[in-house]
């Protein structure tokens, strides 16, 4: 799912896959919750306005059963790296 980075309240990003109706909205403290049954008019609604966390609040957040969890920050290349590099020669063995 593509995130749509925005500030607006405590959002920092929202996403959406039509094909599961699945609404992703990230918030500043890390947390984010998946919301199921969306329809895509909702999402263009949330999407396009000018009062996102407004929005929000009063159409998604008590319309809708959300599921909690976290925002995982993407890997870095030094720890794909780190993970998958040889093993040194030096370590005793």
């Amino acid at each position: 799912m593509e995130m749509k980075k925005i500030n607006a309240g405590k959002l920092r990003a929202i996403g959406y896959d039509p094909r599961e109706r699945m609404l992703r909205v990230e918030f500043d403290d890390g947390s984010a919750i998946d919301y199921s049954g969306v329809g895509t008019e909702v999402w263009r609604k949330l999407s396009t306005s000018g009062a996102a966390w407004s929005y929000y609040r009063d159409n998604i957040e008590e319309e809708f059963t959300g599921r909690r969890g976290t925002v995982r920050p993407k890997a870095t290349n030094q720890a794909l790296e780190d993970l998958f590099r040889a093993p040194d020669k030096d370590a005793g063995g």
